[in-house]
């Protein structure tokens, strides 16, 4: 690794070349941590840390048990190529190619189980060893033209008569995922499709997998994910509902029905008696406020148990042993952290529950491998730190890492200040700030500063750590990071989170400029040399603050940004966030705030400083149109910009020399014009 980071170093004039601090070669070579599976009697974790190959980009991943009485870790080479499946009762499952495997002794030996899983994904075995639940791409309809037409075999064309014709980053090939079952005691039997004949996916595209199934603890029952709408409807829905399919007589019931939003992630209790799944209220609300529901099965019974508490559920769950808790990580001023929740034993109980805050500390914690003990086993990051896995002890919230893949790494960087600076915005209200130092700051010198724009919209600016929007990577360049918790974001009151809808260009502007402007006042910020970045959502305000800043910035940098909303709505997939967001289409009367008054198109003539925008070529989730449309404008104004088009990356950078030259090119550019 270090002969890779010198040859990459050497060939860059203007990357970062003082010792012991952050750069983006470095960024992308540190171990990515996550957590495999507890084994079931809770004394053991796999984990495995994935290392990538700077020079050809390949992900080479390393396993490790971890015995968590004696606390001695080791390598594993017991998946010797498979892919893990799970770990229960019955032993370690894994999977190569079309085959099951299964260990009873930690993956010494295997015996295969099932010859029947062609193009299976998301593999689970149910609890009692019997069956297994798998995904599979089945045929829904003819999109393809040589499919249609038998003699033009050569053919690309694509015939579509409906909407979501593409999703995210690939087009509707005519193929939805469904559930298969295949039977383990009896091999022979035909693998059965559970939604047989439904033109409708699960797991949900475009990031839906294994959790989006699940059998339930007596193995007679798969629930599962679907929204089941086609074309139009699909398109602007989030309307996702729990089906149970009963494995005995082939019936299939809705679990959720006349419950609008987002239902997701089932899971049972221990003892089998609930199930539970996070819930949204709203049907085309996709940042709606989500909360853990749980139902009694025999009584049918439901229970919001985090309905009177002012935040909102950030990914998954998981259940206590005894099933009498719940525990999941949510955003709070700015962070992320650990709370728990009681389950009542009797769910038509009036009182309700409490939501309890377990962690606190600057930090994110990122997800629950497990619980051992009195302690829970969670993913954690820091602004300075990439993902470790930490014991966290549910009485007092104290926390000890258990692994430390990238210990000596930082061990050997000079780490950047990062402080929670509350700002009154221009209605008065007080807004977190993250400002991020340089290392070495010293308040006695200047320091060029950058206004970091959140996506989202609704998603949190909190401790997170980023192989690309890196605030540490950022202020090892010498740059103060100014980053808003603007409207628009959990963590802040429910109220403050849905503030941003129809208001996109309006008051998040204003908290922006009131963010950047107390920060100004520090002697230590060079208020000649301040600049603006951010991507998606805060592409979309990079742009629109370029036409109303007043002449604050110098620079601007914008990725996959919105430009212009009329082509953006008639481009993009998912509608439902459109029509929620943006108020409706643009010929509605009288038309939204959205496609006149907060449409950055609109203010180009106000445009007026350099502007460098970059735009991946399969992004349909924000068009590649609306990167050429704002270059093309900067351009024809000679304003000084520059385009970054990258053909192969989606709404995201995965590729890691594609992430070194939007790196690379980000500080450049930076250089250059701040």
């Amino acid at each position: 690794m270090k002969k890779i980071f010198l040859l990459f170093l050497s060939c860059l004039p203007f990357a970062v070349k003082a010792q012991g601090v952050m750069t983006p070669e470095l960024l992308w070579s540190l171990g990515r941590v996550s957590a495999v599976s507890m084994s079931p009697d809770g004394k053991t974790l796999l984990y495995k840390v994935a290392k990538t190959d700077l020079a050809t980009e390949k992900s080479n991943s390393t396993y490790y048990l971890l015995n968590l009485e004696s606390n001695q870790v080791s390598t594993t080479e017991a998946l010797n190529g498979r892919s893990f499946v799970q770990w229960d009762k019955n032993g370690m499952y894994a999977s190569k190619g079309d085959e099951l495997f299964r260990s009873t002794d930690n993956g010494s030996t295997w015996t295969a189980i099932s010859t029947q899983m062609q193009e299976a994904e998301n593999m689970k075995v149910s609890p009692d060893g019997k069956w297994i639940a798998f995904s599979r791409p089945v045929p829904a309809e003819k999109v393809l033209g040589k499919e249609i037409y038998s003699d033009v075999g050569n053919s690309t064309a694509q015939v579509y008569t409906d909407l979501n014709y593409r999703h995210w980053d690939a087009w509707n090939d005519g193929k939805v995922s469904h559930v298969f079952l295949a039977s383990v005691d009896n091999p022979r039997t035909p693998v059965k499709d559970i939604m047989a004949g439904e033109p409708y996916d699960c797991p949900q595209k475009p990031f839906g997998g294994a959790e989006d199934f699940v059998f339930s603890s007596d193995s007679k029952t798969v629930v599962y994910v679907c929204k089941k709408k086609t074309g139009k409807a699909y398109a602007q829905s989030t309307n996702t509902d729990l089906y149970t399919y009963d494995i005995g007589d082939a019936k299939t019931n809705d679990l959720t029905e006349g419950m609008m939003g987002y239902d997701v992630a089932p899971s049972f209790s221990p003892d089998g008696k609930k199930i539970a799944w996070l819930s949204m209220k709203r049907d085309g609300y996709e940042a709606d406020k989500n909360d853990v529901v749980v139902m009694d099965l025999a009584t049918k019974a439901k229970l919001n148990l985090t309905a009177g508490w002012d935040e909102t559920v950030d990914g998954g769950f998981v259940w206590s042993p005894k099933g009498d808790k719940i525990y999941f990580n949510a955003a709070t001023k700015g962070t992320q952290q650990l709370f728990s929740v009681n389950v009542p034993g009797n769910v038509m109980v009036k009182m309700m529950p409490v939501v309890e805050q377990i962690t606190k500390g600057i930090f994110d914690v990122t997800g629950i491998a497990g619980q051992q003990g009195n302690n829970l086993i969670v993913s954690r990051t820091d602004m300075n730190h990439a993902t470790e896995l930490f014991l966290t002890d549910m009485k007092d919230g104290s926390m000890k890492a258990i692994t430390h893949a990238n210990d000596v790494v930082y061990s050997k960087l000079k780490l950047s200040e990062t402080k929670l600076r509350m700002v009154t915005t221009t209605d008065g209200k007080q807004m977190g700030v993250w400002v991020i130092y340089p290392p070495n700051f010293d308040p006695a010198k200047k320091y060029p500063t950058l206004l970091y724009c959140q996506g989202g919209p609704e998603s949190a600016l909190s401790q997170f750590y980023s192989v690309r929007w890196n605030f540490q990577l950022m202020a090892a360049n010498g740059y103060i990071v100014v980053a808003p918790n603007r409207r628009g974001m959990p963590g802040w009151g429910v109220q403050w989170n849905e503030a941003i809808a129809k208001d996109w260009g309006g008051q998040p502007m204003n908290d922006y400029l009131a963010a950047i402007d107390d920060v100004a006042k520090e002697a230590y910020v060079d208020k000649n040399r301040l600049g603006c970045v951010g991507a998606s959502y805060g592409g979309y305000s990079v742009y629109m603050l370029a036409g109303i800043h007043n002449n604050r910035f110098k620079s601007f940098i914008a990725h996959d940004g919105l430009f212009d909303m009329k082509s953006w709505y008639g481009t993009t997939e998912e509608l439902w966030f459109a029509n929620w967001d943006l108020g409706g289409n643009y010929w509605n009367k009288p038309i939204p705030k959205s496609y006149d008054q907060f449409n950055p198109s609109n203010y180009i003539d106000q445009w007026n400083t350099p502007i460098m925008i970059i735009q991946g070529g399969i992004d349909f989730r924000v068009p590649i149109e609306q990167g050429l449309e704002a270059f093309q404008a900067a351009q024809l104004k000679g304003i000084k910009s520059k385009l970054l088009y990258i053909p192969n990356e989606n709404h995201w950078v995965l590729h890691a020399h594609n992430g070194l030259v939007w790196q690379r090119e980000f500080f450049k550019w930076l250089k250059e014009t701040l």
